[in-house]
């Protein structure tokens, strides 16, 4: 597979190099011949996978594999092509925060001093520029080309002498070819806390990280002070990641995203408390439980992965899917979890969990508590979620109040009630049984009522006889900036409970549902109370019948006493709105509390 071409081959290129062309960088992964060409070329592996033409196969013959796994990951490329020029740590350093720009020295009225004026000046300018360098605290070279620390191996501890206050270091998207290399820079940085190595390709780690441990005379091994460190998109082995970690014993937060890891096939050491593993292709929880031995952990992102169970079908929950107490926020968002039944274990996978995000997941499309499987909003599956993990404190970056787990709890037993409603009577254990919560929500509340269809009740699939038409009215300066009433139609079926009508509410007016109070304007009239004994006393001795005057406030004076429009809050709760309201067109008011 492998044919050498001595006289036309480029003696700047070899297999596993690091190179860039025209600012892509990529890995050269095969130098020699292709089938039905005449010359040697270069076979690269392209740091952005969609760059390529193919994944190192070409006319049906493998020349090289590629890291990735995309199939266009990889290209052939003539050894003639000019590479760009690669770069020390300190000259990218020096290149971006203390640039040498002559046009800058202020030489004016100084040339006929032979010169040594215009260059003591240069020297200020030279000592401005180094005491700049030697105040950096926050420094990032990232995709500057760096293939090393320096390039004189006598001056190691020159980087420790122009920028040794370094906080933080983003070196990702570099042209770094081994470990050692980047070791090489941050073990002489001791205010080093935070370490970016993003997009980076680093090669042989086993060989490298124990011939840097041993090698005393390079100075210290590790880097104590590194605190986090981010190995997003380096496809590094798991294993290797692990390898890695002893370099750095304090470190407490760790990313390594968008690496294409399936399982994690080793476990880490304490101390983590912060682990980032988003975009990977994890499709249960089973994938990561070699971290339930991580006791220090506290945060997990696991966004953009492929999750849709805790572990393969069939599964019975154990101790051994538990994760340690400590674990109190986890990231699920943007993965495939389609079951209520997920949510319903997640409790007993992390038993110490108060903050979620969950957002963007199949699961908020069907409610999975009827048979009709209706599309639910996010306002329904935020109360839903809430209302099936009893010590959640916050989900999808939203704390929840007591009152939110009142209305969620209180809507879920609506939401449970119907599902109830569609088996026979005798069958309704079936349907709790499937809600762990049930019992104690029922306890709590009392036990929702269970309203079925009699015989001879219109059929509900007409449209006629399951829907109402509102009217919903919000008065003019109701909100800031709403100068004029807004009317708006809306049918809704009369199953709907009081809080999926306010999540109806809020979408049209772009209002929160929690914050609204709905008033039901009956059309009707009330005698105000009172009134009449007032009238008995009144000294206005002139009979005859009184004419009707409506008052400013709503009330009419009309024969026979004073009368007022009766008006009904819809009060939060789990009823379903056709109990709430008489007839099939009735007008609401919306206000604000």
């Amino acid at each position: 597979m492998h044919q050498s071409f001595p006289t036309l081959r480029s003696p700047t290129y070899e297999i596993g190099q690091r190179i860039s062309f025209d600012s892509n960088l990529c890995t050269i992964r095969y130098i020699g011949a292709v089938e039905g060409t005449d010359r040697e070329w270069l076979g690269v592996e392209w740091d952005e996978p969609s760059r390529g033409k193919h994944d190192g196969s070409h006319k049906g013959k493998r020349y090289f594999e590629c890291q990735s796994p995309s199939p266009t990951a990889a290209s052939f490329l003539r050894t003639t092509r000019v590479k760009d020029e690669e770069q020390s740590f300190l000259e990218a350093v020096r290149a971006k925060y203390a640039p040498e720009d002559p046009s800058r020295l202020d030489t004016t009225g100084q040339i006929e001093i032979s010169g040594k004026v215009v260059e003591e000046v240069g020297f200020d300018k030279i000592r401005e520029q180094q005491s700049q360098l030697h105040e950096l605290k926050i420094v990032l070279v990232d995709g500057m080309r760096i293939n090393k620390a320096q390039y004189d191996p006598r001056k190691h501890l020159e980087i420790s002498i122009v920028c040794p206050k370094i906080v933080e270091l983003d070196l990702s998207r570099n042209l770094f070819e081994n470990f050692w290399q980047i070791m090489e820079i941050s073990k002489h940085l001791v205010e080093l806390r935070k370490l970016r190595l993003n997009g980076n390709r680093l090669q042989n780690f086993g060989v490298d990280i124990s011939m840097h441990k041993s090698d005393v005379r390079s100075g210290p091994a590790e880097s104590p002070g590194i605190k986090d460190l981010e190995l997003d998109n380096t496809l590094i082995p798991w294993e290797d990641v692990k390898s890695i970690l002893m370099l750095f014993p304090p470190l407490t937060s760790l990313s390594a995203s968008s690496n294409y890891y399936k399982s994690l096939t080793c476990p880490l050491h304490n101390g983590i408390t912060s682990l980032t593993l988003e975009y990977n292709e994890f499709t249960m929880i089973w994938d990561i439980i070699l971290l339930r031995q991580l006791e220090s952990l506290e945060v997990l992102h696991l966004k953009g992965n492929k999750i849709s169970s805790i572990d393969k079908e069939g599964y019975q929950l154990s101790s051994f899917h538990a994760f340690g107490m400590r674990l109190r926020y986890v990231d699920l968002s943007y993965n495939a979890i389609a079951s209520w039944n997920f949510i319903d274990d997640l409790p007993q996978v992390f038993p110490g969990l108060e903050e979620l995000r969950l957002s963007h997941n199949p699961v908020y499309n069907y409610n999975g508590l009827s048979k009709q499987n209706e599309n639910i909003g996010s306002e329904e599956g935020y109360m839903l979620t809430v209302a099936r993990l009893k010590d959640l404190k916050s989900l999808n970056f939203s704390k929840i109040t007591q009152t939110d787990r009142m209305n969620a709890e209180g809507f879920y037993l609506s939401r449970i009630a119907k599902e109830m409603a569609e088996v026979p009577e005798g069958e309704e254990s079936t349907v709790t049984s499937r809600h762990k919560r049930y019992t104690e929500l029922s306890k709590q509340y009392g036990a929702p009522t269970v309203v079925r269809k009699t015989e001879g009740a219109a059929n509900p699939d007409f449209l006629e006889a399951r829907l109402i038409k509102f009217t919903f009215h919000l008065p003019a300066n109701t909100q800031a900036g709403q100068q004029e009433a807004i009317t708006k139609v809306r049918e809704i079926p009369k199953s709907f409970d009081i809080y999926r009508v306010k999540g109806i509410v809020r979408k049209m007016f772009d209002i929160p549902p929690m914050n609204i109070r709905l008033i039901w304007e009956t059309g009707e009239w009330d005698p105000v109370a009172g009134y009449e004994d007032d009238e008995e006393d009144s000294d206005d001795e002139e009979g005859g019948a009184r004419v009707k005057e409506v008052e400013a406030d709503g009330t009419t004076t009309q024969e026979k006493g004073r009368w007022m429009k009766r008006e009904i809050e819809i009060e939060d709760g789990t009823r379903q709105i056709g109990f709430c309201v008489d007839g099939m067109e009735p007008v609401v008011r919306i206000e604000m509390r």
